[in-house]
């Protein structure tokens, strides 16, 4: 299974994983699943770092790609298809982070990891944490 793992999910991933459930631990750790982070998420936690509204115990530029080969989750670049579908969607969620996320989820056809049920509305199959 692939699966689009949000930014807090997968921070969570990294630093608390007891707060998955014991079957969203169990994917997440599975062999077969392929876990994806967007590149988006790479940008928010860049900004939300240096804003000092995350801490993280090196810089984004260690930490990222360190935890993305310790978690074993592939970056997902920003496609043009991606941007053109993110700049379509309806205004139901202001966050440009995960409104790109969404873009991305219905380009690719695959799962959101995130406990943001704002992002029902847009028809995405999410998981929850």
């Amino acid at each position: 299974m692939k699966l689009l793992v949000d930014t807090q999910c997968w921070l969570w991933m990294n630093v608390s994983p007891e707060r998955f459930s014991d079957r969203t631990r169990a994917l997440l750790l599975d062999p077969k699943t392929v876990r994806m982070l967007s590149a988006a998420s790479v940008w928010e936690i860049g900004i939300k770092y240096h804003l000092g509204k995350l801490a993280l115990p090196v810089a984004p530029t260690d930490y990222v790609p360190a935890r993305l080969e310790l978690t074993q989750t592939a970056p997902l670049p920003i496609s043009v298809a991606h941007a053109l579908r993110a700049g379509a969607l309806p205004l139901l969620h202001r966050d440009p982070f995960d409104r790109m996320i969404v873009a991305q989820a219905l380009v690719e056809g695959v799962p959101v990891l995130s406990s943001d049920g704002r992002l029902d509305a847009y028809g995405i199959r999410r998981l929850v944490p």
